[in-house]
């Protein structure tokens, strides 16, 4: 496999450039050992995916480059595959799941695709771009059941090493497990002691699960913000090589992704989609042992405009940064004034108030006051409704 990833290296020459292996002073220390991040958000179509889609396609026979070109995907496959088809010459038609992000199906169309929505999970996608496939005589670019498309994803372990070649470890995200297979089996390759380990969403763990019970197991309606790697089942290739050649595959919540996202976007000044975060949230959770030089693959900058500001509530509310509380006070003059300087005494940034008089159940000579604060950290979050309580406040934490 290590050579099918080196010439798909050299095809990819001109197509790809290698990306940043950047070091963070903020992950090493929380992680408590040096962190380097691939910065494949950084890649063209803002993912990995150009890699393995580019050379299957540039790879396909004589006979095979006359044909049409179709794949499925959730959004970030469909990017690479669009402009990867534009670059030699030919039109893609793209299946993809109807929720999938407005952004990835409208770049799709940009790069030149033909997009065919479809009401369903990315699996089902597969299951129609499978029958267009066999009725029109196209070629199926698999989103990473497929030798050629995982020899591409793999020139990211080469380049890996390359930069960084007495790491310990690579943690990579995972949805079918393309890119943990062409990772693993590229750097392991080159370096069998080396330790490559898998993260999923907890709601979308189909390659976990599966890695548990020796053979391919479903998630029925996999639940996670991170649509990149949404999921039903991994194919029996992408099982094999994890189960061959990968340490482990592990978990992390929404809460911990949301996290991930954050402290890339203030510390890296990574834009990073939910997917594209696994891996640091893995090693902010405390998921990946061992405690020597780790690189951590952010797969994906794909993230949509609209979901940015409800991301990074939720992710400052994760980190302990964002607290919502419902203050009930007498309604008597001063009152507000008083719980602001009590805010301000605990070093709080009040984001935004809201005062109710009415339409809310309270007692006749009370308001309620519904404050949105900024906090330090989680300790300095759970000491600021029982400091309004000690002071005679009734309080109720909304978020």
């Amino acid at each position: 496999m290590t050579r099918a990833v080196e010439e798909a290296e050299l095809r990819l020459q001109g197509i790809v450039s290698p990306t940043p292996l950047q070091p963070s002073a903020r992950l090493s220390e929380l992680y408590g050992a040096n962190i380097l991040i691939k910065r494949e958000d950084m890649q063209a179509v803002r993912s990995f995916k150009i890699r393995g889609a580019y050379n299957k396609i540039a790879s396909l026979s004589a006979e095979d480059r006359r044909r049409p070109i179709v794949c499925a995907s959730a959004g970030n496959h469909a990017q690479g595959v669009a402009l990867a088809a534009t670059l030699t010459g030919r039109r893609a038609t793209l299946f993809m799941p109807r929720g999938a992000p407005l952004p990835k199906r409208m770049a799709s169309r940009e790069y030149g695709a033909h997009v065919v929505l479809v009401e369903d999970a990315v699996d089902e996608c597969m299951v129609q771009a499978a029958i267009y496939a066999e009725q029109r005589g196209a070629v199926l670019v698999p989103p990473f059941d497929d030798p050629g498309v995982i020899a591409g994803q793999g020139t990211i372990g080469l380049e890996i090493l390359e930069e960084a070649p007495d790491i310990e470890a690579i943690v990579v995200p995972v949805g079918g497990g393309g890119l943990l297979s062409g990772i693993a089996a590229a750097a392991r390759g080159l370096r069998p002691d080396l330790r490559v380990f898998g993260v999923q969403p907890e709601g979308a763990a189909a390659m976990a699960r599966s890695l548990e019970a020796g053979r391919r197991v479903s998630v029925d309606e996999p639940r996670t913000m991170a649509d990149g790697v949404a999921l039903k089942r991994p194919s029996a290739l992408t099982v094999a090589h994890a189960a061959a050649l990968v340490e482990g595959v592990v978990t992390v919540s929404e809460e911990e992704i949301s996290r991930a996202m954050l402290i890339l976007l203030e510390r890296a000044k990574a834009v990073v989609e939910p997917a594209g975060a696994l891996a640091v949230a893995a090693l902010l959770a405390g998921r990946i042992p061992g405690g020597g030089p780790a690189v951590a693959v952010v797969s994906g900058g794909n993230l949509d405009p609209m979901l940015l500001t409800k991301l990074i509530e939720h992710g400052l509310s994760a980190a302990g940064r964002y607290l919502v509380l419902r203050v009930v006070l007498d309604d008597r003059p001063g009152a507000l004034h008083r719980l602001t300087g009590a805010l301000a005494e605990m070093d709080l940034n009040v984001l935004a108030v809201e005062h109710h008089r009415s339409g809310v159940e309270l007692p006749l000579a009370a308001v309620e006051v519904i404050v949105t604060l900024e906090t330090r950290d989680p300790e300095h979050r759970l000491e600021v409704a029982d400091t309004l309580r000690a002071m005679g406040h009734r309080v109720e934490q909304l978020g």
